[in-house]
């Protein structure tokens, strides 16, 4: 045998390069350049379209979510919502590949409906796309059609589908595609003229937090309110281990589902996750259809039982009174804690009118704050809740950015804590900032997604995990003689 081969590398980097340029990425001058840059994304505060539309599919009973497009696509999705939920994401794909990019994927649409009716008895599929089928042209509507002529699904077997391209829009869209697709396809011809169930229609929205979904139902019941939660998946990803193996835990039952268009109003919390769907509804019914902010903070939760209160002719009850004023007190326990922080945020629009609102409540700055995908519209709309407080003079809303644009910002200009998902840790370590995990993905703590944040006892929630992280951080740093028992 020869002596082992010498590598040659084709650039020497000295460690003195290497320093200088670790140096170099946290001045002005490099952030300049980076928040230039257009022509490539790193680390995006988003995910792509099916994902959404998978999160859509888990919401309802009995649902298969069937992804058209490649294994590794569908991979993709099934992990991060897995990881971040701790709870299986089951999906199939038509698993495409070379062939199925040349000659379309309807050979693998029709072989991956047949194996999975059979082999997994779901009462409905819900499809959607990757890139490969999206950009070749596919034809779900025809394909679908097909496979029912065919006889490898019943006629009357449920598949609404969505054409939910991963390189156009975010999760957020494929979210409210998919939701759409799956109500239009099951309420069709389910409207009676006249008819009204007393049912609220509550959409959460793209929300990966379990114990949110339970807190939308819990507030309903406790004003009397007969609910519907569109894509409820609380016990789709938050089902009890007790010795029996669901497949299909949970979800909105389908037959409430095909009510929707008979309900007493429809009311969606989360604008830009919605607008499809929302516009649907405005268009199928003549019932109220209203959009509003998360019930995210005090004054989010306020005005949404004052909105349930006004469609259903409900007064609040004492025990929901209780509960806002617990949340009252709280706040006034701990706003000195957050009083003028800076806080960098990032996530979907709805997401941050959310924290936005509820910082601006504690006195708090949201100082930076990233929304990677978004409008000129979108800024207008959050720079709205900014104007709308003194804490939020100065703060600065950066559109289409991601989070090395984040790391740029914070090694320049500090803040005192981030408050966001997991991809964020990598900007904390550099900044030698605290974290704050929240939103989706969180990936790298657990039980987090069980924790409601919406409603009263959300805004405790909210407020105990960020207030004790920063005490943490005053003990963490503090000298010896500041090392207080009391804080």
């Amino acid at each position: 045998m020869s002596e082992t081969c010498a590598v040659k590398k084709v650039t020497e980097i000295t460690p003195e390069e290497v320093a200088r340029v670790e140096e170099w990425i946290n001045t002005e001058e490099y952030r300049d350049k980076n928040m230039a840059r257009e022509a490539v994304v790193i680390n995006p505060a988003h995910a792509c379209q099916p994902l959404g539309a998978q999160l859509v599919a888990h919401g309802f009973e009995g649902t298969l979510p069937f992804v058209h497009g490649s294994q590794g696509c569908a991979s993709y999705y099934r992990s991060a919502l897995t990881r971040h939920f701790r709870e299986p994401a089951a999906a199939v794909s038509s698993a495409m590949t070379e062939d199925g990019a040349v000659f379309g994927g309807q050979n693998n649409l029709f072989e991956g409906l047949e194996n999975a009716y059979k082999l997994y008895s779901p009462k409905m599929m819900a499809v959607f796309t990757s890139c490969m089928p999206e950009i070749i042209g596919d034809d779900l509507t025809a394909f679908i059609a097909n496979a029912r002529k065919e006889g490898l699904i019943p006629e009357d077997f449920p598949v609404p589908y969505a054409n939910t391209p991963s390189f156009n829009g975010t999760h957020i869209n494929g979210y409210d595609t998919m939701l759409k697709s799956i109500l239009s396809y099951l309420a069709a011809d389910k409207k009676v003229e006249g008819k009204d169930n007393g049912k609220l229609n509550l959409i959460p929205g793209f929300d990966c937090n379990t114990g949110n979904y339970r807190e939308y139902k819990r507030l309903c019941k406790e004003m009397g309110i007969d609910v519907t939660l569109l894509a409820d998946v609380s016990e789709s990803f938050d089902s009890p281990l007790d010795g029996t193996y669901r497949p299909y835990p949970g979800g909105t039952p389908l037959e409430e589902a095909a009510d929707v268009l008979n309900a007493h109003a429809t009311l969606s919390m989360m604008l830009h996750a919605s607008k499809e769907t929302v516009k649907w509804f405005k268009n199928e019914t003549e019932a109220p259809v209203d959009v509003m902010p998360a019930p995210i903070g005090v004054a989010n939760t306020d005005n949404f039982l004052m909105k349930l209160a006004e469609l259903f002719g409900k007064e609040v009850p004492e025990s929901l009174k209780a509960e806002r004023g617990r949340a009252v007190d709280a706040m006034t326990d701990a706003h000195q804690y957050l009083h003028n922080k800076k806080f960098a945020i990032w996530g979907d629009p709805d997401y941050l009118a959310g924290m936005i609102s509820f910082l601006l409540e504690m006195g708090a700055r949201p100082y930076h704050i990233i929304c990677s995908r978004g409008s000129k519209k979108v800024t207008k709309y959050l720079q709205a809740l900014l104007d709308e407080s003194p804490y939020g003079e100065g703060c600065h809303i950066w559109m289409n950015k991601d989070l090395w644009h984040l790391r740029s910002l914070v090694m320049t200009d500090p803040v005192d804590a981030l408050i966001g998902s997991s991809h964020g840790k990598m900007v904390a370590r550099d900044a030698n900032i605290p974290h704050i995990r929240h939103g989706f993905p969180v990936l790298d703590r657990v039980n987090l997604h069980r924790v409601p944040f919406i409603g009263y006892q959300g805004a405790i929630n909210l407020l105990t995990s960020i207030a004790n992280t920063l005490l943490e951080e005053v003990d963490r740093t503090s000298e010896d003689k500041h090392f207080e028992i009391m804080r």
